[in-house]
């Protein structure tokens, strides 16, 4: 078993600023390939940002939302789809921490392991000696060309029950991947259909989705820790949004970058920057993107209130409201005016 090292999340979104050259300089191969380089795979694993969810016990930073969005966003302004593939993986590297322990051992025996996964039950199971037999396919696997471990959910069909989705994993070695990922956008990620042909499961690797969605672990390990008991869609969300605010500031750089150089065509501006209407449209481009950064830090400082919680946040959390209500000024004094921008 690894030991944790105390990393600062000054010191991971440092790792995925450092990073950022590798990533930029291999995205236009990722994209034309339809999966993340391998030097840039290679460069997250060496940054320790594949371990961000992993449990502590086996190596993992168990980073907070506010870090997963930060580090999100450093590698979005770099390459989208590496900052998304990367932010994909997280999700599901820390649901594996609630199944039980001895599951944990199997998937986290490799170092910086890389799980990838769904939440759509499009496949079924049937039980089986000591666990259950998957039958079927999943769409928009996003990563799994790079990865050790898939996260699934298929519906269990038991001749004496209701159908129950259940989650389980499995190694990629036992799944088949069809190379169907042709898109306009975010063609690095590579995300793919697998498929399972009669794969079985053992039990100590099946989980009910129910029990995960409302934040209830398996493991005894990680039972006492707060990262574990937290329902599963307020984690998700803001690594989710992290390499979007990320995309959206690279985009806000590179038109920067170019901006002293650029004319106006047709026009009598000799410079770009020279004319009022640039002005208007970066800065109302700006107030997008740091109301998204609004929101985003907003999720984030509400999700450990959601700790043993699966309805709604705790409402008696000094200043849990405030946000609410600043977002919704926010959104009432700024949509209007970008409105009037767009000619509305």
């Amino acid at each position: 078993m690894l030991t944790a090292q105390t990393t600062t999340r000054e010191q991971l979104v440092r790792n995925a600023t450092e990073s950022a050259s590798t990533l930029r300089e291999h995205a236009d191969w990722s994209e034309e390939n339809r999966r993340i380089h391998d030097k840039s795979i290679q460069v997250l694993t060496d940054a320790g940002l594949f371990r961000m969810r992993a449990p502590a016990q086996y190596g993992g930073h168990q980073s907070d939302t506010r870090t997963l969005y930060e580090v999100a966003v450093e590698l979005g302004r770099a390459d989208g789809s590496a900052a998304w593939t990367a932010s994909v993986y997280w999700i599901p590297t820390w649901m594996a921490g609630l199944f039980p322990d001895g599951a944990q051992v199997e998937v986290f025996s490799t170092p910086d392991v890389r799980i990838c996964g769904t939440l759509s039950p499009t496949t079924t199971a049937a039980p089986a000696d000591g666990g259950i037999v998957v039958d079927g396919r999943w769409g928009f696997i996003t990563g799994a060309l790079h990865a050790h471990w898939q996260l699934i959910v298929a519906v269990l069909i038991r001749a004496d029950s209701e159908p129950m989705p259940v989650m389980t994993l499995v190694p990629m070695e036992d799944l088949t991947v069809i190379d169907d990922w042709y898109t306009a956008g975010l063609k690095g990620t590579g995300s793919v259909t697998t498929v399972a042909e009669g794969v079985f499961v053992p039990q100590e690797r099946v989980l009910p989705l129910g029990a995960v969605l409302q934040g209830q672990s398996a493991s005894q390990a990680n039972a006492g820790q707060s990262i574990y008991r937290a329902p599963l869609l307020p984690v998700a969300a803001p690594s989710s949004v992290g390499p979007v605010v990320g995309m959206a500031k690279g985009a806000m750089d590179a038109f920067l970058e170019r901006l002293p150089e650029r004319k106006i065509t047709y026009t009598s501006y000799e410079r770009q920057s020279d004319a009022a209407l640039t002005h208007l449209q970066v800065a109302d481009a700006a107030t997008r993107i740091d109301e998204a950064e609004f929101h985003a830090h907003c999720l984030t400082a509400q999700v450990p209130s959601w700790v043993g919680h699966v309805s709604r946040p705790e409402r008696s959390r000094p200043g849990s409201r405030r946000p609410r209500s600043a977002g919704r000024r926010a959104r009432n004094t700024r949509r209007p005016r970008a409105a009037r921008w767009r000619g509305r």
